[in-house]
């Protein structure tokens, strides 16, 4: 696996990259995401909006389960919040995948903030399509 081309794949995650939510470290398996949080990022109740978290978190499972080489697209997920940020905060989110499964991986993204603090535990499991090699 090509660190570098796996980060070039998903530079054209949109929505992500719009949302200033950049891949930090990918080897295989593993994805580490971050995201400063600004204004723009907030809810009406001025904390980070959930969302924000959550698709940091599945920038993360797709950059660990996609490290294998083959198209991996999420099948379920799930996000418990537990502390919430506000402007300024660094956002990280560090995915280990639990089970390296040939067709049905699953992964576990603890997202917290620069003090270490945990804001919420990501789950997801993901499905593996056979034949979609990707470019690197």
């Amino acid at each position: 696996m090509d660190e570098q081309k796996l980060k070039d794949f998903f530079v054209h995650d949109e929505f992500a990259r719009q949302n200033g939510i950049t891949i930090v470290e990918v080897c295989e398996g593993y994805a580490r995401t971050q995201v400063s949080i600004e204004p723009r990022h907030l809810n009406a109740g001025g904390g980070v909006q959930g969302g924000v978290l959550f698709t940091l978190a599945d920038l993360a499972f797709a950059a660990a389960t996609n490290s294998h080489g083959t198209l991996t697209v999420t099948t379920t997920a799930n996000i418990t919040f537990v502390h919430s940020v506000g402007v300024g905060a660094l956002v990280t989110a560090e995915a280990h995948e639990v089970v390296d499964h040939r067709r049905l991986p699953f992964c576990e993204v603890r997202i917290t903030d620069r003090d270490g603090r945990l804001l919420a535990v990501f789950t997801a499991s993901g499905y593996r399509k056979e034949g979609t090699q990707l470019p690197f």
